[in-house]
């Protein structure tokens, strides 16, 4: 990936953009697992990806988790950092690429679906190993969590930042491009 002066103030913008909507817009989805929020850090994220391609995207899901582990989710530590550049890293990398190949409208929403599906499929495991093991979850409770409460939570908040993406990337994409 050719990385110029102009692309990385780019990847750095999208970043902090991704901090702000998080520290200003976040809120719970699901009643019975309130710890589980709703915030529209990955629109960003999502838009880098699909302006400068899938490794630009895990840049910017790799700095924005980071600093979001080093302040605001500094309670979570390295385990919820490690979480987050699963569950974004693999709904921005499968978005991404499926739309370099595929750059129409139909081609947005279907790559955009395809990331949706990715995560919510990637994050059951990655809660059965790392919920059990670093935040002393039963495996029992963590799969009785899975249809009544991960997968919705992960449908919602990607199916929600993904809508918006599609909303918005087309004005936003000729901004960033020049």
């Amino acid at each position: 990936m050719k990385i110029g002066v102009r692309k990385i103030c780019s990847l750095g913008i999208l970043a902090a953009l991704s901090l702000v909507l998080l520290l200003v817009i976040h809120f719970p989805i699901i009643p019975a697992a309130p710890w589980l929020e709703y915030d529209p850090a990955d629109i960003p994220i999502l838009i880098g990806g699909f302006v400068y391609g899938p490794a630009a995207g895990i840049i910017i899901t790799v700095i924005a988790s980071l600093i979001q582990a080093l302040t605001v989710s500094a309670s979570s530590g390295w385990v919820g950092f490690v979480m987050h550049i699963i569950a974004t890293g693999t709904l921005v990398t499968v978005s991404a690429t499926y739309y370099k190949l595929h750059k129409t409208h139909r081609g947005a929403v279907i790559s955009l679906i395809l990331g949706c599906l990715a995560m919510t499929a990637i994050m059951i495991p990655t809660n059965l190993i790392i919920s059990v093991k670093f935040w002393g979850l039963t495996a029992e409770a963590v799969k009785a969590m899975i249809i009544p409460v991960l997968v919705p939570f992960n449908l919602i908040k990607s199916g929600a930042n993904s809508v918006i993406v599609l909303l918005i990337y087309k004005s936003l994409r000729k901004i960033i491009r020049e």
